[in-house]
């Protein structure tokens, strides 16, 4: 029998991070996130997740920088506030699973795929709720969605890389 669970979006993490001017990674978080997960235990793989993420709740630690990613240059999210993720198929994968949905990042919408850890253990909280822990991981090409801002630098190569690695420590409540 399905289960609805409620992302926690006080204990849920959308990590990101690409590479910059060729030399590291600039990491960041989306600190508003929340969404669904329809949990079926007896059949993992017919389970369902809904994610909503706040685009402007983007933060690398750098406000100018922030700032220029929610710009039109980037996410433009005064026109598109929300990236979603809605699952198409779920399979097992070794000791965990490869989920598979519609990401929309943009406007635009292009499937990607998350390796997802085995669900965690089931634990009370000190209210009576009912909790439990998923992380996932996978990445993208921005350029896939549009995104495709970049600066040539002297030394050659690009300001910022195509690849955005992508990891998610999810906390849900069951309802």
């Amino acid at each position: 029998m399905p289960t609805v669970w409620k992302i926690d979006p006080v204990h849920t993490h959308v990590q990101f991070s690409a590479r910059h001017m060729m030399v590291s990674n600039v990491k960041g978080v989306f600190a508003k996130s929340s969404g669904t997960v329809t949990l079926d235990e007896g059949d993992f793989t017919q389970s369902k997740v809904e994610v909503d993420i706040d685009a402007a709740s983007l933060d690398t630690r750098e406000p100018q920088r922030d700032n220029h990613l929610r710009s039109a240059d980037f996410l433009e999210v005064e026109k598109f506030p929300l990236l979603t993720f809605r699952s198409t198929r779920i399979e097992p994968a070794g000791e965990g699973f490869t989920m598979t949905g519609d990401l929309t990042i943009h406007g635009v919408t292009r499937p990607v795929q998350l390796a997802v850890e085995a669900p965690g253990p089931v634990a009370k909280d000190p209210w009576g709720g009912t909790r439990r822990g998923f992380e996932a991981a996978g990445e993208l090409s921005r350029k896939d969605f549009g995104l495709v801002y970049n600066q040539a630098l002297e030394t050659g190569g690009v300001l910022v890389g195509d690849k955005v690695k992508l990891a998610l420590e999810v906390e849900l409540v069951q309802q």
